[in-house]
């Protein structure tokens, strides 16, 4: 970007002697709020002396207590890229970093990732491993997390806070429209949205008293996402609002998952979302997750709209981003398909991977028999529950695990979700319960029948226990006792049969349709 007299700071910080490090050609990267100048192995942000109200970096104190901010609040998710603050000195050869002197700025300094390496460049070509990793670790740094008090001060994290956002938003869309079709359907979203704060008020407060509201990254879109050495990592979290990071654990997933969807990532976003559920077990939370993924979407429409003079211009490029995140919010706002489908096989016949992938293409939320059972007796779902010196195989702990299975089938069900379960289901006993559970809830049943050749199946499972990789600890003893035990369905006594073929993205995505058609 082409520089002005205005920032000769910046402008001498790109020539290469600046740096108490090799450099190539410095490149720098602009936004309104600060300077990112580009070295090749680091990079520094540096902030803007301004004040726009909802930030205040207009002296040097503040800028630094940001950076040390933005340093704190972002080595939570990516301490891999978040080295440290430098200070930028005056010299007699002129402006140093990390050199001795009068300090001139602050900077953070990152260790420099890849142009190409944002997700919101390809989330196309992102494996659904990466979105499953990327689950799993906001799950675990949220676990980390500080919770907010109910006996600390201010608004933060509250439902008034959630329900002053929610007005902002349609206070500050408002005098960008001006098309009369348009209006009507900001004030339709808008009563929805207070529809739904009365419907979830109750349950955001006992969040908010159970913990679940924390200090989170407060900006998770794929544009703060980076693909770095295979791996998903959130950075860029939002440093100089409080009330922005203090939020509910599943409007922080939210944000994740409307972004996807956006994007026309679907099965990316549920990969995401159910490797979150299984390790945190949040599955209360569903309940709120489509009225965060709305406001989310609102979000979206109202900072394409900033970006411009009021009122937008019809057909310009912030008008259409508007017109599609707020079409967004609406779908957010309307009732999905809902089914209950169970998996069937003995272990090593591909259950797993069907339901993970299935859960994803089908956009529906996956319980596993083996996470959960170890979730009953307090252990992780990686957890080696002999190692633990606890027998979570006993019958009484089947019986509690199927239990579980069926109450959180329900809940989520009543949230509105389609719920795929992952057990062996191999007596007919409980393909029968489940059966009567889908028939109280009004809602298709399915059952996918998984099967291979018998050596096929112990050589998956002597893999699969070698590995140490997966919740599952059934060895090739459990595989033969399950083969002897097994009553597996008859399509002609039991016609919610689905027999599974080839396990591929093609045979699932088919088979994702038709219960979709359901």
């Amino acid at each position: 970007m082409a520089l002005t007299a205005s920032n000769p700071l910046i402008a001498a910080l790109l020539g290469a002697p600046a740096y108490p490090h090799p450099v190539a050609t410095p490149r720098l990267v602009e936004t309104h709020i600060s300077w990112v100048i580009l070295t090749g192995t680091y990079a520094y942000k540096i902030k803007k002396p301004v004040n726009l109200g909802f930030l205040d970096f207009s002296t040097l104190a503040k800028r630094r207590h940001f950076c040390e901010e933005e340093l704190r609040v972002n080595r939570c998710f990516a301490p891999q890229l978040y080295i440290d603050v430098v200070a930028i000195c005056a010299t007699d050869a002129g402006p140093r970093v990390a050199a001795v002197g009068e300090v001139l700025e602050y900077a953070v300094r990152m260790r420099q990732f890849p142009d190409d390496a944002l997700l919101a460049d390809r989330p196309e070509r992102i494996a659904l491993t990466v979105w499953r990793q990327l689950g799993e670790d906001v799950a675990r740094v949220h676990a980390g997390l500080p919770a907010r008090g109910d006996d600390e001060p201010g608004s933060c994290g509250t439902p008034v806070a959630l329900r002053d956002a929610i007005a902002q938003n349609f206070r500050q869309i408002r005098p960008y429209l001006r098309d009369g079709a348009e209006i009507l359907e900001l004030n339709r979203l808008e009563e929805q949205a207070w529809s739904a704060c009365r419907t979830h008020e109750k349950l955001l407060w006992q969040r908010h008293a159970e913990g679940r509201v924390r200090e989170c990254h407060g900006d998770l879109h794929l544009g703060n996402i980076a693909l770095i050495e295979g791996r998903a990592i959130p950075f860029d979290a939002l440093e100089f609002n409080p009330a922005l990071r203090w939020i509910d654990v599943l409007n922080e997933m939210a944000f994740l998952v409307m972004d996807c969807r956006s994007r026309g990532q679907q099965p990316a976003s549920f990969a995401a979302l159910n490797a979150y559920l299984e390790l945190s077990g949040d599955y209360a939370g569903l309940a709120l997750l489509d009225f965060f993924c709305s406001y989310r979407a609102m979000v979206r429409a109202k900072v394409s709209l900033l970006a411009v003079l009021p009122p937008v211009t019809s057909g310009s490029e912030a008008h259409r981003a508007y017109l599609r995140y707020s079409a967004l919010a609406a779908e957010y706002q309307q009732p999905r398909h809902r089914f209950l489908a169970i998996c069937c096989g003995v272990s090593g016949s591909g259950k797993s991977t069907l339901a993970e992938m299935l859960a994803a293409q089908a956009g529906a939320v996956r319980i596993r028999a083996d996470v959960e059972r170890k979730r009953l007796f307090g252990l992780e779902p990686d957890a080696d529950s002999r190692g633990a010196g606890v027998d979570i195989y006993t019958a009484e702990a089947g019986r509690r695990t199927f239990a579980r299975l069926a109450e959180l089938a329900a809940r989520i069900i009543g949230d509105g979700f389609a719920v795929i379960v992952d057990a062996t289901f191999i007596r007919r006993s409980l393909r029968d319960d489940f059966r009567r559970l889908a028939r109280e809830l009004g809602v298709p049943f399915h059952i996918l029948l998984c099967d291979a050749p018998t050596e096929e199946l112990r050589r998956r499972v002597r893999a699969r226990l070698a590995s140490g990789a997966d919740a599952s600890e059934a060895d090739v003893e459990v595989l033969e006792a399950q083969l002897r035990a097994a009553e597996l369905p008859d399509p002609a006594r039991e016609p919610e049969t689905l027999r599974v073929g080839a396990i591929d993205p093609g045979s699932v995505a088919q088979l994702a349709a038709r219960l979709d058609a359901s």
